[in-house]
């Protein structure tokens, strides 16, 4: 099959995972005439109303990812818990896998990706490995972890859960028995992110730089702001370290790298992720080409896109209120999208709870302090509640 068959709908595309990312990948794969399948064991997922081809399924199930990936062309992920022995598999068997079951595998553990980018020489935050708490307990007790500490779960984490800043021994209590990592707790200026392509046929790319706003309590992204207003050679440094990455790892697909920049000016590697982001969503309002689109340019072997933001933008993260959970209602949304420059993302959620990611609103402007302006109003509008409490 030619690479551009695709535009005919001469190949299928399958997608582990039907959550909004999945969903966003569908909208774009519709525009650009490709048959896109999608496995989720959740019937009610976001992207099972919006695919002739969704299939209930488990994609942490061996025979589930396997049978459903010997009916694609290519086969990617929206999400990293996927059977990496069943991917394994389908590569050999001559299925194309972007990213490569190799990279999912490594990014799945967050202590083999430290191990990594220690191995490659990749600036990182010092960090100490432990197979339980029981083993960090003894190492606090013989002084060599000093208070307070950032603890990270191996595995598992996402959206804020497996990582908690240590402050005290209580706070341990609130650990998991897990296999895990501590880090020191590194004063830092900002927290960036860069979004880099690879291709199939190996060109590489990569947006610019967004700064990022996380959540005190909740550890995930509340907002994302381009451009990120670090200087000139940063900025090239950031994006040295992300197509390094990419060619490290023989990625294919889209890759996110979150950076902490430190007090004294360098970047550390704190992360990454192999598929689209959240702190890529800005670009779908701000930049000739969407994470999506490009993601799907890079998997199927298309030159990949241009990456110039048009204008600048801050998207903000709609997530459940705290104190909320039930059949979800947007207070104040409508009211929000009456402004020019203000774009409504939804990502089919019909239930909502404390901090779950329901959506995005991208705020896009002539300035950035005129796009922080709107997001701001956006902030104090819109509420994501329930409408049975």
């Amino acid at each position: 099959m030619t690479n551009d068959s695709w535009f005919a709908s001469g190949g299928k595309l399958g997608v582990l995972g039907g959550g909004q990312l999945g969903k966003m990948l569908i909208e774009e794969a519709v525009r650009m005439d490709i048959s896109l399948a999608v496995m989720d064991e959740n019937p009610q997922c976001a992207c099972a109303g919006i695919t002739p081809y969704f299939q209930t399924g488990s994609i942490t199930d061996f025979q589930n990812v396997l049978e459903f990936g010997r009916s694609c062309d290519v086969l990617t992920i929206e999400i990293e818990n996927v059977n990496i022995e069943a991917l394994k598999q389908l590569e050999n068997e001559g299925v194309k896998v972007f990213p490569p079951p190799s990279v999912i595998e490594l990014i799945q553990d967050k202590g083999t990706q430290k191990l990594f980018y220690n191995q490659k020489s990749i600036p990182t935050a010092p960090f100490k490995m432990f197979f339980n708490t029981e083993e960090l307990d003894a190492a606090i007790a013989a002084g060599k972890i000093k208070f307070p500490f950032v603890w990270k779960a191996r595995k598992g984490g996402y959206d804020g859960r497996g990582v908690k800043i240590i402050k005290n021994q209580g706070d341990l209590e609130t650990l998991a028995n897990t296999s895990c990592f501590v880090e020191d707790l590194i004063p830092f200026e900002k927290e960036l992110a860069c979004v880099g392509a690879r291709s199939s046929l190996g060109e590489v790319i990569t947006y610019p730089t967004v700064a990022m706003d996380f959540h005190p309590d909740a550890n995930q992204v509340e907002d994302v702001f381009m451009p990120s207003g670090i200087s000139e050679a940063l900025e090239l440094e950031a994006k040295r370290i992300t197509v390094r990455l990419m060619n490290e790892l023989n990625h294919v697909g889209l890759l996110a790298v979150e950076f902490f920049l430190t007090q004294d000016l360098q970047l550390l590697v704190n992360e990454c992720a192999p598929r689209p982001h959240n702190s890529g969503h800005i670009f779908s309002d701000n930049c000739y080409i969407s994470q999506f689109e490009q993601h799907l340019r890079a998997i199927c072997g298309w030159a990949l896109g241009s990456t110039r933001m048009i204008c600048p933008g801050v998207m903000v993260n709609l997530v459940g209120d705290e104190k909320h959970s039930g059949k979800v209602y947007y207070e104040g949304a409508s009211q929000a999208i009456k402004e020019e420059g203000v774009v409504l993302h939804l990502y089919g959620k019909t239930e909502t709870r404390p901090f779950r990611k329901m959506g995005h609103i991208n705020c896009i402007a002539s300035t950035l302090e005129e796009a922080m302006q709107k997001a701001a109003k956006v902030r104090s509008t819109v509420k994501i509640i329930s409408s049975n409490e």
